[in-house]
């Protein structure tokens, strides 16, 4: 007598590629299976799909958080090369899935702040409003690699430093690795290094309250955070104590971090 093979639940998957690192969530039946972290870089993204994927032929459900994905365009674009690897796929920005990981879909602010930087708001009808996120272009103050540009830029040796990273394809992360230095530096009391410091956290503050007069956010706020550098303490607390010069605020810790997020936006997805 033959046995019927035993089928699986499907797999929900989500993925945060944030500016530095790609992190992967599994969920079978709503609990997580497994955690994985790479460096970033899209490449990157369907090697460690494929890996999951394992002896399966597709995932049930697919939600990849990416930064700098904001248009229709941008996201259909990754949709349609990931659509082999799972029945449902849904491409949304990593600031959406950190701050619905954040706040757990309730109304406030995150303010997220690592490789890059950004701050992200929903009001109670589910309206969204940004500040920030430009890149390190035009934008991204207040994070871990303008915190490292303004030191470079005191370098005796300003324009060579410049010349020698912007030969390199990683000088955003680059750049980005010396904030912890700088952080150290602020807290051993070096004029300059502070001088940065504080001038990061202002201008996160300042995105913050932006966000919030356009939302229209009544007061105490709730504000949680996201990135590497917002998880310094102490540099988070500048930026509390700066933003707490524009309106009052409930801070509370992220409830989830991205990746956790979008894998359970993703489980929602399979009974749909």
């Amino acid at each position: 007598m033959s046995q019927t093979p035993q089928r699986h639940p499907p797999l929900a998957v989500g993925v945060d590629i944030g500016g530095t690192w790609i992190r992967a969530v599994v969920l079978r039946d709503g609990r997580a299976t497994r955690r994985v972290r790479r460096a970033r870089g899209l490449p990157q993204l369907s090697k460690i799909l494929r890996m999951l994927l394992g002896r399966q032929r597709r995932f049930g459900s697919l939600v990849v958080a990416a930064r700098g994905i904001w248009t229709a365009a941008e996201r259909s674009g990754l949709q349609r090369r990931l659509r082999p690897l799972a029945a449902h796929v849904e491409v949304i920005s990593d600031a959406e899935a950190a701050l619905l990981g954040a706040l757990g879909g309730q109304p406030g602010l995150l303010i997220l702040a690592g490789t890059g930087s950004i701050v992200l708001g929903r009001d109670r009808r589910g309206r969204l409003a940004r500040a920030g996120g430009l890149g390190p272009l035009l934008g991204d103050e207040g994070s871990a690699f303008w915190l490292g540009r303004e030191w470079l830029r005191l370098h005796p040796d300003a324009a060579r430093v410049a010349r020698a990273l912007g030969r390199r394809p990683d000088a955003v992360a680059r750049v980005a690795a010396g904030a912890p230095s700088v952080l150290a530096r602020a807290r051993r009391g070096d004029r300059r290094a502070r001088a940065i410091v504080a001038a990061g956290q202002r201008h996160l503050a300042e995105q913050a309250a932006s966000v919030i007069r356009h939302l229209r956010l009544a007061p105490p706020v709730l504000v949680s955070w996201s990135g590497g550098l917002m998880a310094d303490a102490g540099y988070r607390n500048g930026v509390r104590r700066a933003l707490a010069r524009h309106t009052r605020c409930h801070w509370q810790a992220p409830l989830a971090d991205a990746a956790l997020a979008a894998a359970r936006r993703a489980a929602g997805r399979l009974s749909i």
